[in-house]
C-alpha cells in the first residue's frame, strides 16, 4: 500500500514507532549525547523519548498541539542533559507544524524558533561569558530547528504551487467545456433555423397546395382524391415531426442529450465567467454599465460568447497578464471591449486564435454590428459593437 494512501493517524503512528526505534538505537550505541557524557539511566531516557513520541501521534492532525505537548519532554531532556534522539524527534514536530498547520501558524513557529534560539544563546553568553558556548547553541538551533523550518516551508511552497496549477487547469477546463457547449448550442440553433426556414416551409407549401388541389379535383376522380389526401396527410405529419425536431434542437443540450439541459448563455452569466478566469490566477477587472439592461436575446447571447472567446484567448496566449473587460449599453448599441497586456515573449501559436477571431467577427456581423481585434501600444484589444435591435428569429 502506498504511504499517501494511509490514514493520517496510521502515518503518525508509524512515524512515532520509527522515531522511538532510531532513538533507542542511538541510546544503546552511546551516540546520543550533545554535550558531555550521558550519566542518566537509560530507562529514564527511554521514558522521556516515549513521552515525546506520544506527542508525535498528533503531528498531522493537530501539529501545533503536538509541538506544545513536546515542550515538556524536551524540557526534561534539557535538565538531564540534551540528547540527539529527543531533539531529532522535536525537530520533526517543528517541521510538521510549519507544513501541516495554517500559513499564519507556520510563520509564527518559524519566528518563535528563531527568537528562542537567539534568546538562549544570549543568556548562555551572559551567564558563562563564553562566546563559543553561544555559538554552539546557534549552530545546534540551525541544525535541529532551522533546517526543519526551511525544509517545511520549501515543501509547503511547492505543494501550494501544485495546488494553484491544479486549480488553474480545472478552471481552464471549465472554460473550454463552456466554449464547447456554446459551439454545440450554436450549431443546433443554426440547424433549427435551416429546418424551419427551408424544409418546414416546403412541407407547409405541400400541405396547403395538396389541400387546395383536393378541393378542386377531389370530386372528379376518387383515385386522384385518395392520392392527394395521402399527400396532404403525410405532409402534415412530416411537418408536425419537423416542428418537434426543431423544438428539440432549440433546447440547449436537448431533453435527451447526454449532458442534460444547459441554460442559454447571456451577460447575466458574465460574473461567473470572470470568476472562473480569476480562479486560474488571472486578474480580471470587469466594468459592466449594461447590467440590468433589457437586451434582445440574440445580442445578449452573442455578447457573452464574444467576451468568453476574447477572455479565453487572453488567458491562453498572455497567461498571468491582467485583463480589462468593459460592457457598455447605449441607447442604440452594446459596446464590448476586452483588453490585455501583450506578453514579453509571444507564444509560438500567437495570432490570437484565428478561428476564435473569425467566430467573434461572424457573431457581430450576423447582428449587423462591427468587430475589431489588434494591438494598441503594448496591449491586445478586442472590441465589438452590437446594434440593439431585434432580429428576425425562427418562430
Amino acid at each position: 500500500m502506498r504511504w499517501n494512501a494511509l490514514p493520517a493517524g496510521v502515518q503518525d503512528g508509524l512515524v512515532a514507532l520509527f522515531a522511538f526505534a532510531i532513538g533507542a538505537i542511538l541510546y544503546l550505541a552511546g551516540l546520543s549525547t550533545l554535550v558531555g557524557p550521558n550519566t542518566t539511566p537509560l530507562l529514564a531516557r527511554f521514558g522521556v523519548l516515549a513521552l515525546l513520541c506520544l506527542a508525535t501521534l498528533l503531528r498531522r492532525r493537530a501539529p501545533l498541539a503536538a509541538l506544545a505537548a513536546g515542550v515538556v519532554p524536551v524540557g526534561i531532556d534539557l535538565v538531564l542533559g540534551a540528547t540527539v534522539p529527543v531533539w531529532l524527534v522535536y525537530s520533526d514536530l517543528i517541521y510538521a507544524a510549519c507544513l501541516y498547520d495554517s500559513r499564519r501558524v507556520s510563520r509564527w513557529v518559524a519566528g518563535t524558533c528563531g527568537a528562542v534560539s537567539i534568546a538562549i544563546a544570549i543568556a548562555i553568553f551572559v551567564i558563562t561569558g563564553e562566546w563559543r558556548a553561544a555559538a554552539v547553541v546557534i549552530g545546534a538551533a540551525s541544525v535541529f530547528a532551522g533546517t526543519s523550518v526551511w525544509w517545511a516551508l520549501q515543501v509547503r511552497h511547492h505543494k501550494e504551487m501544485a495546488e494553484a496549477e491544479r486549480t488553474r487547469a480545472q478552471a481552464m477546463a471549465m472554460v473550454a467545456e463552456a466554449d464547447r457547449r456554446a459551439a454545440i448550442d450554436d450549431e443546433r440553433r443554426t440547424m433549427a433555423r435551416d429546418l424551419h426556414d427551408v424544409i418546414a416551409g416546403h412541407l407547409s407549401a405541400i400541405a396547403l397546395q395538396s389541400e387546395a388541389a383536393l378541393g378542386v379535383a377531389g370530386d372528379r376522380d376518387p383515385a386522384v382524391a385518395g392520392i392527394l389526401g395521402s399527400i396532404r396527410t403525410n405532409s402534415v405529419d412530416a411537418l408536425q415531426e419537423m416542428r418537434t425536431m426543431i423544438g428539440l434542437l432549440r433546447r440547449d443540450g436537448g431533453a435527451d442529450g447526454a449532458d442534460g439541459p444547459v441554460a442559454p448563455r447571456g451577460l447575466a452569466q458574465l460574473p461567473l465567467l470572470v470568476a472562473a478566469a480569476r480562479d486560474t490566477g488571472t486578474t480580471v477587472r470587469l466594468r459592466n454599465s449594461g447590467e440590468g439592461a433589457t437586451l434582445p436575446s440574440a445580442v445578449d447571447q452573442a455578447a457573452y460568447r464574444i467576451v468568453q472567446e476574447a477572455l479565453t484567448n487572453a488567458m491562453k496566449h498572455a497567461p498571468g497578464r491582467e485583463v480589462d473587460v468593459e460592457v457598455a449599453a447605449g441607447p442604440d448599441a452594446l459596446a464590448l471591449s476586452v483588453r490585455n497586456r501583450l506578453p514579453a515573449t509571444p507564444s509560438p501559436d500567437a495570432g490570437y486564435a484565428r478561428h476564435g477571431l473569425i467566430n467573434m467577427r461572424e457573431r457581430a456581423a450576423a447582428l449587423g454590428g462591427s468587430f475589431s481585434a489588434g494591438t494598441e501600444s503594448a496591449d491586445w484589444v478586442v472590441t465589438a459593437r452590437l446594434p440593439l435591435r431585434e432580429r428576425s428569429e425562427v418562430a
